[in-house]
């Protein structure tokens, strides 16, 4: 892989591209939020346009350099660190919004959009972007689409797979193609639109999209409930959902709600203290709807699923009882905490998490867990918190002994070791406790068929 050469060649063909190669730009554009890797970046690019990035593909096929493509950098699977002297490939400079289809209620976006934008220019069309999540304010849809991101709205809306009209892609042989075209009904062949939603970047690069946008919810409302323990979270999610049009439904547990309070993010919903907490939101577009939430939450006191709980009356209210739940990411970072994104059955939760703590408790008893997740789809969130008396390498030793464990109550419930994050390079030895043998053959053989001579994001998803 001869990078100078590979450089040079491409700022003869494109003399207009930027091209970083300085410590501070490698450093900060070829790494992700994930704390697992060192980087090892030999220049970043920030190309412009779709033709751009072809002819930066073509060119490192015939150099054999390898790209790896640079969002918004909030992953936590490591799959946009350049750790082996990749050329990384940012999408920054490809940030704007492009055709509105008012009668089709579809939006083109380029790769760089951050997904926060795309909501805010929802709202100026009377529409609404149903993805959400914490890192909205900084994640680019194009990485939202690698990773098939989700949040704290998939029980409503869906994946991201699920907004995701058209796509033009850069396949690892530098051809442009534009698939679907925004299409609800297209029913010819083979839908390669979806092989490069949550394939990571490593079959080619996403350069627009096109987003399917939604009718704005009304009046959102949002409940904040103490339960007595697990078994009463699916419970209450059972209830709720059969009586009301779910837009959220999320809990935590009480060493997250701790942490967020302490760190004066968030202030306590109520004075009884919990172990666990749900967070569910609906559109009560009239009293009735009202009414029907608190006769469920009454009903639900009476059975013993609910110790306390309070109901947002304006939409300030609505915005704190939500930093609850959206402040945790932040608040436990300053913990390192060692990071598992997992999903089951939602009919499997309750045994599943009992059988995660009493694995960690038994290996671990001095390390502190904290869970929370979508519990509308079955995806929990589970960080263990490093000890002050541990370093990182350490702590993260200690940490990867105990994820076979964890990966095998995945496997034993028949879940998926990465619900939204991704494979990257930290769950990739993991893979074969979600997918099988010929899964992943399968996998490999339409890696080469897009990328023959393995030059996108190599090494990321398997080897």
């Amino acid at each position: 892989m001869n990078t100078a050469t590979f450089l040079n060649a491409l700022s003869t063909l494109l003399p207009e591209l930027s091209i970083k190669t300085d410590q501070d730009s490698t450093q900060h554009w070829g790494k992700d939020w994930t704390v697992h890797f060192e980087v090892d970046c030999s220049a970043v690019l920030f190309p412009k346009s779709t033709e751009e990035v072809a002819q930066i593909v073509r060119l490192a096929n015939e150099h054999q350099v390898a790209l790896v493509p640079s969002g918004g950098r909030t992953g936590l699977s490591s799959a946009a660190v350049a750790s082996r002297g990749e050329v990384v490939v940012s999408f920054d400079k490809m940030n704007r919004i492009g055709t509105f289809y008012e009668a089709d209620r579809m939006v083109e976006v380029e790769a760089g959009v951050i997904t926060k934008t795309l909501q805010e220019y929802a709202d100026s069309q009377g529409l609404y972007y149903g993805v959400d999540f914490a890192s909205s304010g900084s994640s680019q849809i194009g990485g939202n689409i690698g990773t098939n991101a989700g949040g704290i709205k998939v029980i409503r809306y869906g994946m991201t797979r699920n907004q995701i009209l058209g796509l033009t892609v850069v396949t690892g042989k530098g051809d442009i193609l534009e698939l679907n075209g925004g299409m609800l009904k297209n029913a010819t062949g083979y839908d390669f639109r979806h092989l490069f939603i949550g394939a990571e970047g490593t079959l080619g690069f996403v350069t627009k999209a096109l987003i399917k946008l939604e009718k704005q919810p009304t009046n959102l409302t949002a409940m904040v409930l103490g339960v007595p323990d697990f078994g009463s979270v699916v419970g209450l999610l059972n209830r709720f959902n059969k009586a009301l049009n779910l837009t959220a439904f999320e809990f935590f547990d009480a060493i997250a709600i701790d942490k967020v309070i302490s760190a004066g993010h968030a202030k306590a919903p109520f004075d009884s203290q919990t172990p666990f907490y749900v967070l569910l939101e609906f559109e009560a577009i009239n009293d009735e709807v009202l009414d029907t939430a608190m006769s469920v939450f009454e009903h639900c006191a009476e059975e013993g699923l609910i110790v306390d709980g309070v109901m947002s009356q304006s939409v300030g209210q609505l915005q704190e009882l939500w930093k609850l739940r959206e402040s945790i990411s932040e608040t436990i970072s300053v913990f390192t905490p060692y990071k598992n994104d997992v999903s089951v059955l939602i009919t499997h939760l309750g045994d599943f998490i009992n059988d995660i703590e009493r694995i960690v408790k038994d290996n671990y008893p001095d390390f502190e867990i904290c869970w929370f997740g979508h519990i509308g789809d079955g995806n929990l969130h589970l960080n263990i918190l490093k000890p002050d008396t541990l370093s990182k390498d350490e702590f993260f030793a200690k940490c990867q002994t105990v994820n076979q464990y964890v990966f095998e109550t995945v496997q034993k419930y028949k879940g998926s070791i990465s619900a939204e994050h991704g494979v990257g390079m930290t769950k990739k030895p993991y893979l074969t406790y979600t997918r099988s043998t010929a899964e992943i053959e399968y996998m490999k053989a339409i890696k080469a068929v897009f990328d023959p001579n393995n030059i996108i994001n190599p090494g990321k998803i398997f080897d």
